[in-house]
């Protein structure tokens, strides 16, 4: 499958510290294809004045059955876990390729994704070892709030939080 969301998210889930094998992203997408028919998806591609793709973002609300805050290692207190639908929007993907990491693209993508959402907060994970994308939402105001496990995979995530409201 190669769509304008295929380049960014393959080139840099490729890379470390995710090293992602060909299956593993094909994985994603077909994850992929199935949370764009949920009814509260967004998403967003940054591209060049040539219309080259470059980054993408995208997530969705997360419902009131998530799995989730099951994740995470540690204790999560019950008012965190309490989901609606409309309460916590996650970030599921936010990628830029390589020749255009630090050129100022992964924020203005990541402001439109989110732009009139209506959450009270956006919940990420993170691979702990992705030092630059965790430096990156630390800047635009997340902060960790546990580790989790995804997909019973042997690496650990960190979860990370935005708070949108005060």
């Amino acid at each position: 499958m190669s769509t304008d969301w295929d380049g960014p998210a393959r080139s840099a889930s490729s890379q470390p510290p995710y090293n992602e094998a060909d299956d593993d992203v094909t994985a994603a997408f077909e994850r992929f294809r199935f949370q764009t028919r949920r009814p509260t998806f967004r998403g967003a591609v940054a591209r060049t004045e040539d219309d080259e793709p470059v980054g993408m973002a995208s997530g969705f609300s997360v419902e009131s059955d998530t799995g989730w805050w099951g994740e995470l290692t540690g204790p999560v207190p019950d008012d965190m876990r309490r989901e609606d639908g409309q309460r916590t929007f996650g970030l599921m993907e936010l990628a830029v390729r390589g020749p255009w990491r630090g050129q100022g693209v992964a924020r203005p993508l990541h402001e439109t994704l989110l732009d009139g959402i209506g959450a009270e907060w956006v919940l990420l994970n993170v691979h702990r070892d992705s030092t630059a994308a965790s430096a990156a939402y630390r800047a635009c105001g997340y902060r960790k709030i546990g580790e989790a496990r995804r997909w019973e995979g042997p690496d650990l995530y960190d979860v990370m939080l935005l708070g949108l409201r005060t």
